[in-house]
């Protein structure tokens, strides 16, 4: 439990006279920091929740709460070895920031907002879903400062809203014994909560709960388009613009199809005599149940992306597999913003070196992500990703880049499948009824043999590296204010007059280019930004969509 600061009535009086930042909420008052020309308030609980149950408001604080220190992270999954073969992930893509702190406690978020916003600023918001695979992850993992320090530089504010939310199997456990619960996609339901939060409290911050843009980065990206759908919580009426970095509505496997996973952590919490198996599961130790959810499939194991905790349909807060509300129109028509990187499968194919040969390729293929394909559907997807190095990911690098025989196949392979493929999907059927933009990251293809790894862009739309380009944040700013990256909020149009801070006119993605009659914002080598069209992979990409809608139940 949070302690809260205990002052005496001088103090009080001192703080309230002092720049020392304090925020009232209706069930506790909490007192931030100042940093630069930042106010940060850290750690502020949005709910409670025991294990395995649904979020509830959180209870009444006495006192002055402390939030200059960040919450504990929810429980995380330990990650199999072949993560460290991939040293591209050390500046910090993908895996979030080690947490100090780790406990079941975890449902707080993080404010950051200017220094000189106030309960009548009314400033648009940002609300930001960290990735990790469904496995890892916390508020901290993306520093988001630049976002709000950028937009006070360019003179439209804006606010930034982190949230915490529940992993691995204490996020998204799944079987008959969890759906007659009503606990399916807890981690979903955290999210959900702190959206609500924010249409109840962000005006004490300075912020417009009619203006939130909700986004995410990987894992935090599927989410934000599995929000965007029509469900029973009506999760896409509480934002009006989306912002998608690596990650689409995705294919969703049933909760039904979880079962062996949740009967396994049974039998290995010795939890299988009782009649609630569930209940059963509460009562274990954290250390203990931590211990044989850590010996299920991870993010980095030969499963990789046919992820164990994850998102499932369950006909409530994900009613039917996501291409098919897609297919449907069954969400919500705003704009969007949406992109991956070139090689996003790569560096999820260290833990796969023992596939060698075309026949290893072929039944991976066929077993672990299509397993209704026919014989015939799996020898075409071997004809459209080929073993030849040439044509594999990462991208324009030749025969360079190899790790093994069917590493840059595979790659090739798990990037279309999982990233780029439904990310193009969803935009052939959104793009006709609402605004989107895209964007491609063909940056770092030389500093690293994992190309422009999936996340790479993480320095391009945050300015972690040295000498940042603005172009980008630019854009994501000007979003969160107007719902278009080329207008700023002090202009009432789209037109390139209007993109005066911002070094090039971003199109439509269903607006020619000078390459095609589509348009991607590309980032490339050496720090260049164009624009391009999505014609790439494209029968292999069609052939892989058609497959997976195949398989959605």
């Amino acid at each position: 439990m949070r302690l809260p600061l205990v002052l005496s009535g001088s103090l009080s009086l001192l703080l309230c006279a002092s720049a020392t930042p304090i925020v009232s909420l209706p069930y506790g008052t909490f007192q931030g920091f100042n940093t630069g020309n930042l106010t940060a308030f850290l750690g502020v609980p949005f709910a409670q929740a025991g294990r395995f149950e649904v979020p509830r408001a959180p209870g009444i604080l006495h006192g002055v709460q402390n939030a200059t220190n960040f919450g504990p992270s929810c429980p995380q999954q330990k990650f199999s070895a072949a993560v460290a073969k991939i040293p591209a992930l050390g500046n910090g893509a993908v895996l979030p920031n080690t947490p100090v702190v780790i406990g079941e406690d975890c449902l707080t978020l993080d404010v950051y907002k200017p220094a000189t916003a106030n309960a009548k600023s009314k400033l648009p918001v940002l609300v930001w879903v960290y990735g990790g695979g469904f496995d890892v992850g916390n508020s901290r993992a993306t520093n988001l400062n630049p976002v709000v320090e950028r937009s006070i530089s360019t003179g439209f504010p804006v606010l930034v809203v982190a949230i915490n939310y529940r992993v691995t199997a204490f996020g998204f456990l799944a079987g008959k014994e969890v759906a007659a619960a009503g606990v399916t996609n807890l981690g979903t339901r955290d999210q959900i909560f702190a959206l609500q939060w924010v249409q109840k409290n962000i005006a004490a911050f300075g912020g417009d709960p009619t203006r939130v843009v909700l986004g995410g980065v990987s894992a935090g990206a599927i989410s934000t388009a599995f929000l965007l759908l029509d469900n029973k919580h009506a999760s896409n009426k509480l934002f009006h613009g989306a912002f998608m970095e690596a990650g689409s509505p995705a294919t969703a496997p049933s909760v039904a199809d979880g079962q062996a996973d949740f009967d396994g952590l049974v039998t290995a919490n010795n939890c299988s005599h009782v009649h609630d198996t569930l209940d059963c599961l509460r009562q274990v130790p954290l250390a203990s149940l931590m211990a044989t959810i850590n010996n299920t499939p991870d993010l980095f194991s030969f499963k990789t992306l046919d992820l164990v905790w994850r998102p499932r349909v369950d006909g409530d807060v994900v009613v039917q597999d996501p291409l098919i509300s897609v297919q449907k129109g069954l969400y919500s028509k705003m704009p969007f913003m949406t992109g991956d990187s070139d090689d996003e499968g790569s560096i999820f194919t260290p833990a796969l070196t023992n596939l060698t040969t075309d026949a290893d390729f072929l039944n991976y293929v066929h077993s672990n992500f299509l397993p209704a394909a026919t014989k015939d559907q799996i020898a075409q997807v071997g004809r459209l990703y080929p073993a030849d190095p040439a044509q594999g990911s990462p991208f324009g690098t030749g025969t360079a880049d190899q790790l093994t025989p069917q590493s840059k196949r595979l790659a090739a392979f798990l990037g279309d499948l999982t990233f780029i493929g439904p990310r193009r999907s969803f935009l052939e059927h959104a793009s006709s009824r609402q605004n989107t933009w895209s964007w491609l990251n063909k940056q770092f293809k030389n500093t690293s043999e994992f190309g422009s790894f999936h996340t790479s862009d993480e320095v391009i739309w945050f300015l972690t590296g040295p000498n940042p380009d603005f172009t980008a944040l630019d854009a994501l700013v000007n979003f969160i204010n107007t719902l278009d990256p080329n207008k700023h909020a002090g202009r009432s149009s789209s037109s390139h007059s209007a993109a005066s801070n911002s070094k090039i006119f971003w199109p439509k993605w269903n607006e020619a280019s000078w390459m095609g009659r589509t348009s991607l914002l590309t980032f490339s080598d050496p720090n260049v930004v164009n624009v391009t069209a999505e014609n790439f992979r494209v029968e292999a990409m069609a052939f892989l969509n058609l497959l997976l809608f195949a398989e959605a139940k």
